[in-house]
């Protein structure tokens, strides 16, 4: 069961979202993730195991990813409200995305002119794998012939069954997509499809198609470290498959909770989305 947090105000991810892009941009990026907190490292102890064996990964978990939520390629120059940084990317090793030249160039006319529809910030789920790297916490529970994620993040959640069975029909679209896992040894490999084409991977336009094909690996490494990584084709928009990679660290914090989470799906109240992070973005896209 999830913990709630009672909370009388308002958590908007706009906010959250708009003022980290701000305070990021006013401390000269570097090393900078305000306000998207990363688990420190703390070694943990051997995998623990559910009664069939199989690796237990249930608990509150964080992504350390770089900064791939500002931008999930490599970005060692900073932008309006983006840090220089890394992003997630491991193969192709130069840390972008293979894009087709149509498709390279729908990205940077996102990225120069209509950063306002950033899908996030409109408070839609974020998709996979950009829900992996997600700023928000999430819990991960293991009923039988399951591995459920429940997302902080708008309340989103996968049901991702692990008895073999097959995708749904490849008509129905949907933000997360539909999952099915099986495990390889103590490794969770998850493949989606049927995702809507509606998301972005990050902050500045680098978006999908509903033709997007997700193959998730999820390794535990020790009690309070996965290791994960993502493999992204779809040839209607890239050249070949490519791969991201980082890790989940175990919530250790004492009195950890997951907020109960109020952004309103299609949220028009961008008041703060100012120049600085995209203003004249939103001008050029009304």
């Amino acid at each position: 069961m999830i913990k709630n947090r009672s909370s009388s105000r308002t958590v908007l991810a706009i906010s959250v979202i708009l003022i980290g892009q701000v305070l990021a941009s006013a401390q000269g990026g570097g090393n900078t993730y305000a306000p998207y907190w990363q688990p420190p490292l703390v070694k943990g102890g051997p995998v623990p195991r559910l009664p069939d064996g199989k690796p237990d990964l249930q608990g509150y978990w964080a992504g350390r990813f770089n900064q791939a939520i500002y931008d999930i390629e490599d970005h060692p120059v900073a932008r309006p409200g983006i840090p220089p940084g890394k992003g997630a990317i491991v193969d192709p090793p130069g840390g972008k995305i293979p894009y087709k030249s149509e498709a390279a160039a729908k990205a940077r006319d996102l990225r120069e002119n209509h950063v306002f529809d950033e899908p996030e910030a409109h408070c839609f789920m974020s998709g996979v794998p950009h829900t992996a790297y997600q700023q928000f916490g999430f819990q991960i529970l293991q009923p039988a012939g399951y591995v459920v994620i429940a997302y902080e993040y708008a309340h989103s959640y996968r049901l991702i069954p692990t008895d073999g069975r097959p995708h749904i029909d490849p008509s129905i679209k949907l933000f997360m997509g539909d999952s099915v896992g099986h495990w390889e040894g103590d490794t969770l490999v998850v493949d989606t499809t049927n995702q809507n084409g509606r998301t972005w991977f990050d902050m500045v336009g680098n978006f999908t198609t509903e033709n997007i094909h997700v193959v998730e690996r999820i390794t535990p490494a020790d009690s309070n470290t996965i290791n994960y990584e993502a493999t992204i084709e779809d040839p209607t928009i890239y050249t070949r498959p490519w791969k991201i990679a980082g890790t989940w660290g175990r919530r250790i914090d004492a009195g950890y909770e997951q907020f109960e989470f109020a952004c309103i799906e299609g949220n028009q109240d961008l008041e703060h989305y100012t120049e600085a992070v995209g203003g004249k973005a939103k001008a050029k896209s009304k």
